[in-house]
């Protein structure tokens, strides 16, 4: 095991590892744990009690907090026409078809999100193994396969976030950075937390959120209380 460096060991001594915490005291303690030097990203992890094996309960979406995730991600458009001015006009960071497939297929991977309009989607799925795996694949699940680009292209750039539960029934979501006032962060989180609640899976049995905690890069995870 990795030994912990004096100053991580430090701010981990103010976190009560058998408590779990009222939203505002966690979030002023991710706030006050965090030992890096650049400006940390601050995310939630919810630990829910769904069975991801079963088709009704793999719950997948996407959302745009009322405070953004204060990162700019850099947006590309799979699209034709009308379509790709509507997409540069908007602020896409880039917009191809076919030559866009083709570079991506040659290794460019210099994004962070793909749109695509859905007549594009053929010649997009022929990237499936490559952005499947890294997450980056265009699904109208998540608003980016659509034929409203603009839309599409405001959200992600308002700080639209993508949740999706993994084989562990495990959800990770960024809700901002440390830089962040504490009542923002708290309200990023309520938004992320309350969407949880509502597409909770009617066929899901038993306890719903099992766990939460919030935690900064590279910082100790602070458990937060389950009210709901």
């Amino acid at each position: 095991m990795a030994k912990k460096g004096k100053k991580y060991t430090e701010v981990a001594a103010l976190i009560d590892r058998e408590k779990s915490y009222d939203v505002n005291e966690a979030m002023d303690l991710v706030k006050k744990t965090s030992t890096v030097k650049f400006d940390a990203s601050v995310d939630a992890a919810f630990r829910l009690g769904v069975d991801p094996r079963q088709a009704d309960q793999q719950i997948r979406g996407a959302m745009v907090l009322p405070h953004g995730t204060g990162k700019t991600s850099r947006v590309i458009v799979f699209a034709k026409g009308e379509k790709a001015k509507e997409a540069e006009a908007a602020g896409a960071d880039l917009v191809g078809d076919s030559d866009l497939v083709n570079k991506i297929q040659q290794g460019w991977m210099d994004f962070d999100v793909a749109v695509a309009t859905p007549d594009m989607m053929a010649e997009v799925g022929k990237l499936g193994k490559v952005l499947g795996p890294r997450g980056l694949m265009p699904n109208p699940k998540t608003g980016t396969v659509t034929m409203d680009v603009t839309k599409a292209i405001q959200d992600i750039q308002a700080g639209k976030v993508e949740y999706r539960v993994d084989k562990a029934g495990n959800v990770h979501v960024p809700i901002g950075r440390v830089s962040f006032d504490a009542e923002k962060l708290v309200e990023n989180f309520n938004a992320i937390y309350e969407t949880l609640l509502r597409v909770k899976p009617s066929s899901a049995k038993g306890v719903y959120v099992k766990n939460i905690s919030v935690t900064s890069t590279m910082g100790p995870g602070v458990r937060v209380a389950s009210e709901k």
